[in-house]
């Protein structure tokens, strides 16, 4: 019997037992048990770039983990930090949902066709500044609760649309009309529409039922956007876009990162053998340092502190 670690929303069970039966496909004797446990980001209902920790959804589960409370843990990978604890591992990624934003509104109407001062709900600043740059004339408001609560929240009005990830809709199986904005202007977090699975370096039994279910070229793909996360330092505070994807037999990184108010950024579009991923991330990393992401990092930093003394 393993216990397996997870929020307990809808859509990190929906992961999670997902995982299992893809699991019990490849050991149908085998069983599991979800430990559902709550994280800070369950429990502190503020925006969620004004707390300031890495890691909020995960990191009370991972822990359990490492205190051998649970065996291993279901993330949406884009909510692990770069740098876990010395004693887990990555251990598995199963194949990819797509990455992509979509935009959902009352109506169907596309992010395009909304009314000027539409007011359009995102949990993510990435998302804010690239719809601020797209349609300026639209107020951006933070917006919290599970997927199902933020379509509720257009139904009753409160939103006239909101941006969320096109993995999540599918996990869930919802039936609901979308707009999938394209990867040009709503390039994803590093990592979306992936699950990571979690475990202790030194339960290898256990690491080796999961790799069973592996996906080689997802896996390929983050371990390049997750290194140029670790050397950027992205996160909830500081966004940056990036989508890994192979081509042939190279692996090409897209990279973008803007200003606070939209007006700036720094784009970046490398390719290298895929047997080179996490060089991958390390150079565009770099490339991205001598173009000035380090004021743009700055200027964040700064204007959230600003946001969080109001």
């Amino acid at each position: 019997m393993y216990l397996v670690g997870a929020r307990g929303s809808r859509l990190s069970l929906a992961q999670t037992n997902w995982v299992i039966s893809e699991l019990k496909k490849k050991a149908p004797q085998t069983q599991f048990q979800i430990v559902p446990i709550k994280t800070k980001g369950d429990t502190d209902a503020r925006p969620l770039f004004t707390i300031n920790q890495k890691g909020i959804f995960e990191k009370e589960i991972d822990k359990a983990v490492a205190e051998k409370k649970v065996d291993f843990a279901v993330h949406s990978l884009k909510d692990v930090p770069a740098d876990l604890p010395e004693d887990l591992v990555l251990a598995c990624i199963p194949k990819r949902e797509p990455a992509n934003d979509i935009f959902i509104s009352k109506g169907g109407k596309t992010l395009n066709a909304m009314k000027k001062g539409a007011v359009i709900g995102t949990s993510s600043l990435r998302r804010a500044v690239q719809i601020s740059r797209q349609r300026p004339d639209l107020i951006v408001k933070p917006i919290r609760g599970n997927i199902e609560t933020r379509i509720k929240k257009i139904d009753e009005e409160q939103f006239d649309g909101i941006v969320l990830a096109q993995a999540g809709i599918q996990r869930l199986g919802l039936d609901v009309k979308f707009e999938r904005l394209t990867m040009e202007s709503f390039m994803p977090s590093p990592g979306q529409g992936a699950l990571a699975i979690v475990a202790r370096k030194d339960s290898l039994e256990l690491i080796e039922l999961l790799k069973k279910i592996e996906d080689p070229t997802s896996r390929i793909a983050i371990e390049a956007e997750r290194s140029l996360s670790l050397f950027v330092d992205s996160g909830c505070r500081f966004p940056v876009g990036a989508f890994a994807a192979q081509d042939g037999d190279k692996l090409t990184l897209n990279v973008t990162v803007y200003s606070v108010d939209g007006s700036k950024f720094i784009s970046v579009k490398k390719d290298l053998p895929l047997t080179q991923a996490e060089e991958l991330g390390k150079q565009v990393a770099s490339e991205l340092l001598s173009k000035g992401i380090e004021e743009l990092a700055k200027n964040w930093r700064e204007k959230v502190e600003e946001w969080n003394k109001k």
